[in-house]
């Protein structure tokens, strides 16, 4: 819809480093590019906990860009079930979807989470699996 943002997000890890990669590509209402960025840790972390992490990432960051009507969409159907979910987990993994909610109840008014398949989350893929291969930090 005309407007509208769409936020794909995506995680990698990658053992041989020890890192973490997080991809996050923005695109218009006509599907034209607006923004990417990628963020890496200097760990691997439990494939929930890195696309919950992703998710956070790009909740923060589109907020402090001051950016609404964003369509937030990853391949982690793990992820949106649990930041759709009522009830809370005082894991690792549900403390972040906590947050995640809390971020986006707060900040966001007309935006929504939704889970794609990985071939519509392409380019956060690609991004992600590149800043978690870096031999050296970004």
């Amino acid at each position: 819809m005309p407007g509208r943002y769409k936020c794909n997000i995506d995680t990698a890890f990658s053992s041989h480093h020890n890192r973490t990669g997080i991809g996050i590509c923005v695109r218009d209402s006509e599907g034209i590019f607006v923004l990417a960025r990628t963020i890496t840790y200097p760990c691997t972390v439990s494939v929930d906990v890195g696309e919950a992490l992703g998710l956070h990432s790009a909740l923060q960051w589109l907020s402090d860009m001051q950016m609404d009507s964003v369509d937030f969409e990853t391949d982690s159907k793990l992820t949106v079930d649990a930041f759709l979910a009522t009830r809370n987990d005082l894991s690792e993994f549900g403390c972040i979807i906590s947050s995640c909610r809390s971020l986006f109840r707060n900040l966001y008014s007309n935006s929504r989470v939704e889970f794609v398949r990985r071939q519509a989350n392409a380019v956060a893929h690609a991004l992600a699996r590149e800043v978690a291969s870096l031999a050296s930090d970004v």
